[in-house]
């Protein structure tokens, strides 16, 4: 019997991520409500984040909200942005740094194994590195396994991928 299988992992694409970053630069850059202020948008070492700069509070989260904005449009999760870490304040500019989500921890891939095991108990999920490989010998088995992935809401960016 055929065995069909896809993996769940947790990363953006970085093509997205890119033109994101462009999009929200431009608007940025012509912003009324940010003319004559020291706000600005630079990526973190190798593309991994965005480091924005402002003057107040309400600048960063303009910037982050319009990043956001972008993002949607574009078709990337809100939850790939990991806004936990505070702004920082140095000489009277704040620098906030917000890296991008990528890969899943092996906690967070617990939790999906976990979920799939207690709602789905004939389809198999296996951690692999920083994914999970979700098996069973039946189609539809697998499309109910994306809609209860889908349907939980996990505090990280999930993508399927590899359906065979």
């Amino acid at each position: 019997m055929a065995q069909f299988s896809f993996d769940i992992e947790s990363t953006y694409d970085s093509g997205e991520m890119n033109n994101v970053f462009d999009q929200a630069q431009r608007e940025l850059s012509q912003r009324y409500d940010l003319k004559g202020t020291q706000t600005s948008l630079e990526w973190l070492e190798d593309k991994k984040g965005v480091k924005i700069c402002g003057d107040i509070q309400f600048h960063l989260d303009a910037v982050i909200d319009l990043l956001r904005k972008k993002a949607a449009s574009r078709g990337v999760s809100q939850k790939t942005f990991d806004v936990t870490k505070e702004p920082e304040t140095t000489n009277l500019r704040m620098i906030w740094q917000v890296p991008f989500k990528n890969g899943l921890s092996q906690d967070d891939a617990k939790k999906i194994t976990k979920l799939l095991k207690d709602r789905l108990p004939k389809v198999k999920a296996q951690i692999q590195g920083d994914g999970i490989r979700v098996m069973s010998p039946k189609k539809d088995e697998l499309q109910a396994a994306m809609q209860i992935v889908k349907a939980a809401d996990f505090n990280f960016p999930v993508v399927f991928t590899n359906l065979r």
